[in-house]
This record gives structure tokens, C-alpha cells and sequence, in this order.
């Protein structure tokens, strides 16, 4: 892809700081949207729950990257915190779907953040991007998250959702809590472990979101998923073996449910994803085995 001007919302977290290290290592013009008073050139004011972004900033951008929410990890689901997880997403990509639209040169793509957890609990059945959405909390924020970019779309401008999985990485995330627990021998399956866990490394959910911006026609969702999801117990001993500790230790569903409240529900869920669009689009994981991606975390 020739040098291009990319906006993205999200640019401070732990997949959208990626992104941008990766895209500015490559010469492209990054342009951060942030909720306060620009600081830097490279800065754009944006505030979600006024539905205001400072449009002058977007003009001449080759992409728009929305990757803005709340964690889902971050803290327990009160009833407060599940309304900012939604809103968070939903006000988000609709102020830049928004925005994008009414441009007068509007963006060739608008690469909006989703999650596997549009899917809910599938068991062991595997899923691809042609499967419904599941029922529950996450599943509904996800079909919501995913309809507030028609504007963008109405538009005529082509727009894919990344729908990632659990991203691998030491700096957040669901394994930036397991690997110091893990190195310190303190690792071990959580519930039964029979749950699947769909992951991918965090350089191949950049690489895939790049893919997306870079590959036209590519619109509508896709499973930023490696192609072989494990189950939590294959994952925590795969884990141990990388890291040379034991993973012994057990936390029961109980004591997580005690713990996390209702978000022990996505840590006991099972989710066996599949990329199959991602792959059919002829993308090629760098790391697809657990093994490759915790060596790369590390």
C-alpha cells in the first residue's frame, strides 16, 4: 500500500497503539482521535457522547479505524459499567460513521472494531462469519456496535468489521493478566478447561487489520481468530510449557462467578471462532499455532 493519511479512534489502547506503531514504522500519516484538547499535529478532538468529532481533521484520509470501548475486562459488570462498555461502542462508531459520511471526500474504508462475542456461547460447535448472533449482554452490544456504522455504509463507503478474539499479548487484554500469573507457578485451567478460547497474537490482529484496510472489496464482518482455537486447558498447559512453570492450580467456575460476577460468563464460555473470510480473502497468519503467538508475546 502507497503512504497514506489514517485516522483511528482507540489509538491509546493495546491493539490500536499497535496499529499505530506498526502503520508509522511503515511511513503512513497516523491522525489519533483523542476526548481533550489536541496537543500534537497529529491529533484530532473527538467526544463520542457529544456525537462530535472536528471533521477538518479527517479530510484527506485514506482510512478511518474506529477500535474505541470501554475494556470488558477492565472491572466488574455493574449495571453501570455494562451501560459505558455499550455506549462507549455504539455512540462511538455512530459519531464516526457519521462523520465519515458527511465528508465531502469521504475515506476509502472505515475498519470498525466488533468481537467474537457477537456469537455467545457456541460449545464445540465451530462458527464462521455466516453464523447468528448469540443471546446475552456481550452478543447484543456486538449486533449494535456493528449496526451503528450504517451511516458510513449508506454512504458508499466500504466498511468491514474486525470481530477479534482474545488478543495475545504481555500489555492488557485477558493474557496480560495470565503470564505474570503463570511465571510465578500460580497458573492452571479455569473451571472444567474444556471451554474454548479463540485467540490470536497481537501481531496478526494488526496484520489482519491492516489486510483490511489495504484490500479493496473486502467489506462486512471478519474473524480476527487464529485458525485452530484450543481449549483454556490446552491453552494453560501450552503456557507452561513456554514458560517453564507448572500450571497446576485450578480456580473452580465458582469462585470465578464469586470473583468477576457476570463477566465470569466470558471467561467460562466456550467460543470455537473461525477466520474463514479473513483466510478465503487470502490472508496468512504469521504465528497460527498458541505456541508461536505466547513466544511472540514474550
Amino acid at each position: 500500500m502507497e503512504r497514506s493519511r489514517i485516522a483511528v479512534a482507540g489509538a491509546s489502547g493495546l491493539i490500536g497503539g499497535a496499529l499505530v506503531r506498526s502503520l508509522t514504522a511503515d511511513g503512513h500519516a497516523v491522525v489519533r482521535l483523542v476526548r481533550r484538547a489536541p496537543r500534537a499535529e497529529d491529533e484530532v478532538r473527538w467526544d463520542p457522547e457529544r456525537r462530535y468529532v472536528d471533521t477538518a481533521g479527517l479530510a484527506g484520509c485514506d482510512a478511518v479505524v474506529n477500535l474505541a470501548g470501554a475494556g470488558v475486562g477492565s472491572r466488574r459488570w455493574t449495571d453501570a459499567y455494562k451501560a459505558r462498555i455499550r455506549s462507549s461502542r455504539v455512540l462511538g462508531t455512530a459519531t464516526l460513521a457519521e462523520a465519515v459520511a458527511s465528508l465531502d471526500v469521504p475515506p476509502r474504508v472505515f475498519v470498525n472494531g466488533s468481537a467474537i462475542g457477537i456469537y455467545g456461547e457456541t460449545g464445540d460447535r465451530a462458527v464462521d462469519e455466516d453464523a447468528p448472533p448469540g443471546d446475552g449482554f456481550l452478543p447484543t452490544v456486538c449486533v449494535e456496535w456493528e449496526a451503528a456504522a450504517a451511516p458510513a455504509r449508506k454512504a458508499g463507503v466500504r466498511t468491514a468489521f474486525a470481530r477479534t478474539g482474545l488478543v495475545v499479548a504481555r500489555e492488557g487484554g485477558a493474557w496480560g493478566r495470565l503470564f505474570p500469573l503463570v511465571k510465578a507457578g500460580l497458573g492452571g485451567r479455569m473451571g472444567d478447561g474444556r471451554q474454548y478460547w479463540s485467540f490470536v497474537s497481537l501481531h496478526d490482529e494488526v496484520a489482519a487489520i491492516r489486510h483490511l484496510i489495504d484490500t479493496d472489496g473486502l467489506s462486512g464482518p471478519f474473524n480476527l481468530t487464529a485458525p485452530q482455537p484450543l481449549t483454556n486447558r490446552e491453552i494453560t498447559e501450552a503456557m507452561g510449557r513456554v514458560l517453564r512453570r507448572p500450571t497446576a492450580f485450578t480456580v473452580p467456575a465458582p469462585v470465578l462467578r464469586a470473583a468477576l460476577g457476570e463477566m465470569a460468563g466470558d471467561v467460562l464460555g466456550s467460543q470455537r471462532v473461525l477466520p474463514m473470510r479473513l483466510l478465503e480473502s487470502g490472508f496468512t497468519f504469521a504465528f497460527p499455532e498458541i505456541e508461536g503467538a505466547i513466544r511472540a508475546a514474550l
